[in-house]
């Protein structure tokens, strides 16, 4: 059955599996300095769709900031999920112009993200960027960014439509255009072209090494990548895939895809750790 909005066939839709959690999951926090409280914190989709999609047990990270225990963080885990959030990749990470608003700053999640991106990369530890999340992944491994994408010639206003009813907001209203054989391809069964929603400020702007391009807006946006080298699941995507998962063939597909690669690792995991394989 297609997905009328999206244009995705919906076969990929697992349901809540027996047997306990497949692995485990870090999700990385934003960090938030209120003036009476700050806090760490971590949009509840992410959470849901890691236990009902991945099928794996969510675990949130603080943002530690730089110099975290990473290693030890990792020989216990089996993949990393870089969230989207309301603060930009500070721009000296990539030798870009001084952000205008310094408000929108996270030093604290960069100084932990871009790190684990890097770790998860050398250790081939499942990892999935979205929004934020596939910008952190283009800086650490040596790309930079786009600070104000709907200032540029020829390219569209990707910004969250703040004044539109909640449904457009979070609607699938981007086209994009998935590279064929590529990862997206195949998870959106063989489809040339879907609609995803589209909430970012900012965007990839030299493409990291490591990275190829998994998917592009009619502007020339890259909308999607992975590391090309990696023999897992590392992918990053611009949209907002942990909104509507029920709904969006693809976004389920991809969370399904992660959890494959999670449940993947978390076998090999605990082989060599002399426990056995987990169900």
């Amino acid at each position: 059955m297609q997905d009328r909005q999206t244009g995705v066939a919906n076969r990929n839709a697992p349901g809540r599996k027996a047997g306990g959690p497949r692995g485990i999951v870090v999700i990385v926090s934003n960090f938030n300095e209120d003036e009476n409280h700050a806090s760490h914190r971590v949009g509840d989709r992410y959470v849901v769709a890691v236990r009902d999609i991945c099928d794996a047990l969510p675990l949130m990270l603080p943002a530690l900031g730089s110099g975290a225990d990473l290693d030890t963080l990792l020989d216990n885990i089996d993949g990393v999920i870089l969230t989207g959030g309301a603060s930009n990749v500070n721009p000296h990470y990539y030798n870009g112009v001084e952000a205008r608003d310094k408000s929108l700053l996270d030093d604290r999640r960069d100084g932990v993200a871009l790190e684990l991106v890097c770790a998860c990369v050398e250790r081939n530890v499942p990892l999935f960027g979205v929004c934020r999340g596939i910008q952190e992944m283009n800086v650490a491994l040596g790309g930079s960014l786009h600070q104000y994408m709907h200032e540029l010639p020829g390219h569209f206003d990707h910004r969250r439509p703040r004044e539109k009813p909640i449904s457009v907001q979070l609607g699938a209203r981007q086209r994009i255009t998935l590279t064929p054989g590529g990862v997206l391809q195949n998870l959106a069964n063989g489809a040339r072209q879907v609609m995803v929603n589209t909430l970012h400020a900012q965007g990839i702007d030299r493409l990291a090494t490591p990275l190829v391009i998994e998917a592009l807006a009619d502007d020339g946006t890259i909308e999607a990548v992975r590391v090309a080298d990696s023999p897992t699941f590392a992918v990053g995507v611009q949209w907002h895939a942990e909104y509507r998962t029920s709904e969006h063939a693809l976004y389920r597909a991809l969370f399904a895809a992660f959890g494959e690669a999670v449940a993947a690792h978390a076998g090999k995991r605990m082989k060599t750790a002399g426990m056995g394989r987990v169900a």
